[in-house]
């Protein structure tokens, strides 16, 4: 899966933005035109504008751009060209010679901002008080149209053609064989890695499994079918997807059917792209009040950078679009994955996955469920996310 030019080389990459993008981003959060807002209604209507003139003052004053790209930078970092689209990536090879490869899938609204802090403990483990044995060399790319690898030039790039590009990516970095990890789009990504290439994938591990929720109300013999806990989690699994659809889903709406009238509003306002973003962070981590209660707030800026400064809002919703318009493979009916694959489950993510319908799809392997954590869980617990990860590729190195 060449570039149309043929082109298949890797060329090393550094970031760097113009301190005259950082100019201009200061010089818009100084303009900004502020909306009213009805009292007394907290986030019931969408961000406060309290608590985002109070973010916003932040990031203009306080958050330093400059040491979050240095951060970033301390990666190894390339870009390659895979079916004519620009392919940004980050390559961690650990100093564990018989390392396993293992590819990590960010999702939207996230980005490799998302594993800053587990790709370093995967990659070194003893570095980081773990087992040499359960080193990976890591993998981080940017899917085609987020941040530094968009945006698109062409329609199609739904989760089935990310895949393939991947897996591409993976046989010009020398791995024959690999592990793939994914949440919310990653998640789709890896799964259908697993799929589309079983014979060069390990074993796959989601901290979010697409389809596997309840969507209609159980019936009186769905539910007689079941064990008695899983009864229960059927009726909240239901009842969470309606509450999800009816006050939740609106991004979702936007962005599967109109990304280019939002990409205006987002590309042209820096406030705009950040309440549309700090609204999910709030919405879907396990969080009481406010999204910096489980995510750092310069952490969530850095993220929030990555697709103002690359313009990226409207490349990136397109993968919604692709999937609700495109006849993916993704999308379709599929037979059961052969891959092994394992679930790590949070209690704060926005789907919930039934263990009886997830294997249905799924050759499930590890079912792990979390005290604590949500939907961006490499960024809310690193350790767990890490320590999960190690103990199930563990698990197929032992069963051999």
């Amino acid at each position: 899966m060449t570039s149309p030019s043929g082109d298949t080389g890797i060329r090393p990459f550094r970031l760097d933005i113009p301190q005259s993008a950082l100019d201009d981003l200061h010089d818009r959060l100084d303009r900004t035109r502020w909306p009213d807002q009805l009292p007394g209604t907290g986030w019931a209507y969408g961000v406060p504008v309290d608590y985002l003139r109070d973010l916003v003052h932040h990031w203009r004053h306080r958050y330093d751009w400059r040491a979050a790209e240095a951060r970033l930078n301390e990666w190894p970092q390339f870009t390659t060209t895979i079916d004519g689209q620009n392919v940004h990536f980050a390559h961690l090879r650990s100093p564990e010679p018989d390392a396993t490869a293992l590819i990590l899938t960010h999702g939207w609204p996230g980005s490799i901002v998302e594993f800053l802090d587990v790709a370093g403990p995967l990659a070194d483990p003893a570095a980081h008080g773990g087992d040499p044995a359960d080193a990976f060399h890591v993998v981080v790319p940017s899917i085609p149209g987020f941040g530094l690898s968009g945006p698109t030039t062409e329609p199609g790039w739904e989760a089935g053609r990310v895949a393939d590009a991947w897996a591409e990516l993976m046989t010009r970095l020398g791995y024959e064989r690999f592990g793939v990890q994914g949440g919310d789009w990653g998640a789709a990504i890896s799964r259908e890695l697993g799929r589309a290439h079983p014979e060069r994938v390990i074993g796959v591990h989601l901290n979010l499994l697409p389809g596997a929720q309840q969507l209609t109300e159980p019936t009186p013999q769905e539910l007689e079918a079941l064990a008695p806990e899983e009864r229960q989690e059927a009726l909240r699994s239901w009842r969470s997807w309606q509450e999800w659809f009816r006050e939740g889903s609106g991004y979702a709406a936007a962005q599967s059917t109109k990304p280019q009238t939002l990409a205006y509003a987002l590309t042209d306002s820096p406030v705009g792209q950040l309440a549309w973003i700090v609204e999910k962070f709030r919405e879907w981590t396990d969080s009481e009040e406010l999204p910096e209660e489980a995510v750092d707030r310069d952490r969530l800026l850095t993220n929030v950078m990555l697709y103002w400064l690359t313009g990226t809002a409207g490349s990136s919703a397109r993968i919604y679009y692709e999937r609700a318009h495109t006849a993916g493979r993704a999308a379709a009916p599929q037979e059961p994955s052969t891959v092994p694959t394992a679930l790590a489950l949070f209690p704060k993510e926005i789907q919930i996955p039934l263990r009886h319908r997830a294997e249905r799809t799924e050759n499930l392997v590890r079912w792990t469920r979390f005290g604590r954590g949500g939907h961006f869980a490499a960024m809310e617990e690193p350790d767990l996310l890490v320590g999960d990860v190690r103990a199930f590729f563990r698990q197929l190195r032992e069963k051999g």
